[in-house]
């Protein structure tokens, strides 16, 4: 049987790369038949980075089969994947994240979660003495996604040995890494053929505090300004999205990867209240507040969400 290799919904470049690097290693060292697998279209930075290195798109799939063999990496949260995930046979986990609970196996399985900054770093680890065999284009992808989750090193999730990581590969590929980040951060700012409810959508986790639920959404941009031109239409889009996803409020920031900050939108009084007990500051009549230092979701938004 194929063994299915995917990450979460909404896919971003570690979600799309990630699978890719662990389906090679499966097929190519450890002898099994992977498949890579999407549960949605790549994020623009995303399919920048399967162009950029002549990787095909995985198949996209919205669920898997019953008994059908897994890995599922950077996620353990069954809202993440797709609603019968517990009717599969979920051979493996791989993530980064903090352990949410509500995945089922069949039996005992390898899980590795590290506090790490990206899954492909903890691949690179567990692929050892093999990550020699790794043809360049596996290599571009495991860079990728370090870069991305790590912002080129300014997010505070990274570790000393994510940027280690990086930097072997970039300098066994040939790459400066700061031109290479500026193109794929270049990539991800380009959300001009999106709506807004997808703008909204594109790289968001659902999360619940107390009994209140919310789509935590972010956009990681070098041109915060474009995006801030649709404001408006963005906090109309809220209510819709909210509705339609059966969520009690979507938290959208807007991370200024050059300036290390991020934008709130507060779209009403509820969410103002929230923000303002989150990150202790006083948003006051705007519809948005400006948040320095914050740019990860991971470490500082979710932690600090308090309804």
């Amino acid at each position: 049987m194929t063994t299915l290799v995917f990450g979460h919904k909404s896919p971003d470049t570690d979600s799309t790369g990630s699978p890719i690097i662990w389906a090679w290693y499966l097929n190519e060292v450890k002898g099994h038949t992977a498949e890579p697998a999407l549960l949605g279209d790549p994020n623009t930075e995303a399919a920048w980075m399967l162009k950029r290195w002549e990787l095909d798109r995985p198949r996209i799939i919205d669920g898997v089969e019953p008994g059908q063999e897994v890995v599922v990496v950077d996620t353990n949260n069954p809202a993440e994947l797709p609603e019968d995930i517990n009717k599969a046979d979920i051979r493996q986990i791989i993530d980064h994240h903090r352990l949410v609970g509500g995945l089922q196996t069949k039996g005992p399985i390898d899980i590795r979660v590290e506090p790490l900054a990206c899954t492909a770093t903890i691949m690179h680890d567990m692929i050892g003495e093999h990550a020699a065999q790794m043809p360049d284009p596996v290599k571009g992808a495991m860079l990728s996604c370090i870069l991305s989750d790590t912002l080129e090193f300014r997010s505070p999730t990274t570790t000393d040995h994510d940027r280690e990581v990086a930097e072997k590969l970039a300098s066994e590929l040939g790459i400066q890494i700061p031109a290479y980040a500026a193109e794929m951060f270049a990539a991800k700012s380009d959300v001009s053929s999106f709506s807004d409810e997808d703008l909204l959508r594109m790289d968001s986790k659902q999360h619940e505090t107390d009994g209140t639920t919310f789509r935590v959404s972010v956009l990681e941009t070098t041109a915060p300004d474009t995006v801030l031109k649709r404001k408006d239409g963005l906090i109309k889009a809220m209510d819709k999205v909210a509705q339609e996803d059966g969520v009690d409020h979507v938290l959208f920031f807007l991370i200024d990867i050059l300036e290390s900050e991020a934008t709130l939108l507060v779209p009403n009084d509820e969410v103002r209240r929230i923000a303002e007990r989150s990150f202790s500051t006083v948003c006051g009549e705007h519809d948005y507040m400006v948040l320095p230092g914050i740019v990860s979701r991971k470490k500082q938004i979710i932690p600090n969400i308090t309804v």
